[in-house]
């Protein structure tokens, strides 16, 4: 009896030693549909390997890389300046993966008339130049901005892509993710945000064409549409162990294969 208890006891501790835990946090874009869908299929080939993803703006996985919290940052921008130094001070060396192309589409409620902006006036309705839908061809009504929150990756990136880095308008309303958007613009007649290509088909919503160009998998690839970006993880210098397995498996065939399913573009 004896025996068979210290035979089971061992087992148990050999199986704890040998499960495998990843941490993976920042990008809401990423890290609300995409790489929580990665995780299950990876952990359907790899049952000792267990996840903890949270999503909370690609700000807070970058700080996660830098502070040792995390394997794995989702950003939907490249680390700034500041982040780069910090980790640099840190010792640790912040490593960009393109993981997969996005495009940031501007949706309005779905009984909205509007079917189309320039880019120009995309910049004068975040901005706050323009706060009636009639100063852009749409029926009169004050516009409600919906926008992310400043930990937000594509809160940065939208305002470099769309409003040559001004001021979101005061009236603006943060919000934590893409589902968050698209939920108050589907619900709000004269609302307007943006949100990723993986939930443009949200309930309630219409996709705007910006200067002719509406975000495909076409217009992202070949640049024509003008909101595309690419998406990161970052790791401290090259990924190692089971975070090597994971970049790995996300770029797979397999990967990529999941990627186009929930509504990104996959890298070519």
């Amino acid at each position: 009896m004896k025996t068979t208890i210290l035979v089971l006891t061992a087992l148990a501790a050999t199986t704890i030693a040998s499960a495998q835990k990843l941490v993976i946090k920042g990008s809401d874009t990423l890290g609300a549909k995409l790489v929580p869908q990665l995780a299950e299929e990876y952990k359907a080939k790899h049952p000792g390997v267990s996840f903890e993803i949270a999503a909370e703006g690609s700000t807070t996985g970058i700080s996660a890389v830098i502070d040792g919290t995390a394997q794995i940052g989702m950003s939907s921008r490249r680390a700034k300046a500041t982040e780069m130094s910090a980790a640099t001070a840190k010792g640790v060396t912040l490593k960009p993966i393109i993981v997969a192309h996005d495009g940031i589409g501007i949706v309005v409620n779905a009984a909205n008339p509007l079917t189309k902006l320039s880019k120009r006036q995309v910049e004068q309705i975040f901005s706050g130049d323009v706060t009636d839908w009639s100063a852009v061809g749409g029926k009169p009504g004050k516009i409600s901005i919906y926008t992310r929150n400043t930990a937000s990756g594509t809160y940065s990136d939208f305002k470099a892509l769309a409003m040559a880095n001004r001021d979101y308008a005061r009236s603006s309303q943060k919000m934590a993710g893409n589902e968050q958007i698209a939920a108050e613009v589907g619900n709000t007649a004269n609302g307007i945000g943006y949100v990723g290509l993986a939930y443009l088909s949200a309930p309630g919503l219409k996709v705007v064409a910006i200067d002719g160009q509406v975000p495909t998998k076409e217009s992202v690839l070949k640049g024509t549409f003008p909101f595309a970006r690419p998406t990161f993880y970052y790791t401290n210098g090259a990924p190692t162990g089971e975070a090597a397995k994971f970049v790995e498996f996300t770029l797979s065939a397999e990967g990529k294969q999941i990627m186009e399913k929930v509504g990104f573009v996959a890298p070519q």
